[in-house]
């Protein structure tokens, strides 16, 4: 069976048409289907997490998506927030050039790149752990730890970038730390991740939540008839976002049709 396989055409919009989905791609050309599967990955939307009193910051504020050099930060006094890989690596950057802290919730958990010669993506494959179904029993996704051969590790453990628990809020271009210290900051990376970016679907009654995230149940949903979803972080196993996993959870979803198309 052939693919009708079009590139360089991005959907704008997916609605309901009695029993069939209408996808609209920009140009106003329209396709019609009785499934959907939005495949457009999980790391398309920066998100910017709530903290205290972010919007009325004077100084600059950037995602970790915007960061390209250190250069504009040489000689500075910057903020990095989160604990994930991007943070500590884009902190120990910085440190090299200008005043850094890593600003996170708890403190950093780091795990070893490389066991016994062999990196630890091989190991997890090895195991089964990289493709059980775990997604079924964490409704929300564990905080990763650092993968790190050493180097990340040691920099915050030398002063640079130095750690500290998050701030408590803003005032003008300064920070107010937990211990009631207002510190002179000049620029905020938020390093603090992405979510899919799912606009489209937001004509389909049931498919996002409140806060534009996919509504599902491993992949699959329960409101929104004819649409399944590929690629999501922990959708059903710890690699579902990844090239290696997101196979098998496509696999299982076309094994299942009953449970996601709507009747004629």
């Amino acid at each position: 069976m052939e693919a009708d396989i079009r590139t360089h055409q991005r959907a704008t919009s997916v609605r309901r048409a009695g029993p069939e989905s209408e996808v609209t791609l920009d140009g106003g050309r329209h396709l019609a289907a009785r499934a959907v599967a939005a495949a457009s990955g999980a790391f398309e939307r920066p998100y910017r997490s709530a903290l205290p009193s972010l919007e009325e910051f004077a100084g600059q504020v950037l995602h970790a998506a915007d960061h390209r050099s250190p250069a504009p930060f040489a000689g500075g006094r910057v903020v990095v927030v989160g604990a994930g890989n991007s943070a500590v690596q884009i902190a120990a950057e910085l440190a090299a050039t200008a005043r850094v802290t890593l600003a996170t919730r708890g403190p950093v958990k780091f795990a070893a790149q490389r066991i016994l010669g062999r990196d630890l993506r091989f190991r997890t494959a090895l195991t089964g752990l990289d493709t059980a179904p775990l997604g079924r029993f964490l409704p929300h996704p564990p905080a990763q730890p650092v993968l790190d051969g050493g180097r990340y590790r040691a920099a915050p453990a030398a002063g640079q970038p130095d750690r500290r628990a998050m701030f408590t809020g803003t005032d003008g271009t300064k920070l107010i730390w937990p211990d009631g210290e207002r510190e002179e900051v000049d620029a905020i990376v938020l390093a603090t991740g992405y979510r899919p970016d799912l606009p489209y679907l937001a004509p389909l009654d049931g498919a996002l939540d409140a806060e534009g995230n996919p509504r599902h149940r491993e992949g699959l949903t329960t409101d929104a008839p004819g649409l399944a979803f590929v690629g999501l972080d922990w959708q059903h196993r710890p690699s579902s976002n990844s090239l290696r996993g997101v196979c098998r959870d496509a696999e299982r979803i076309t094994r299942r049709p009953a449970t996601h198309l709507p009747r004629r």
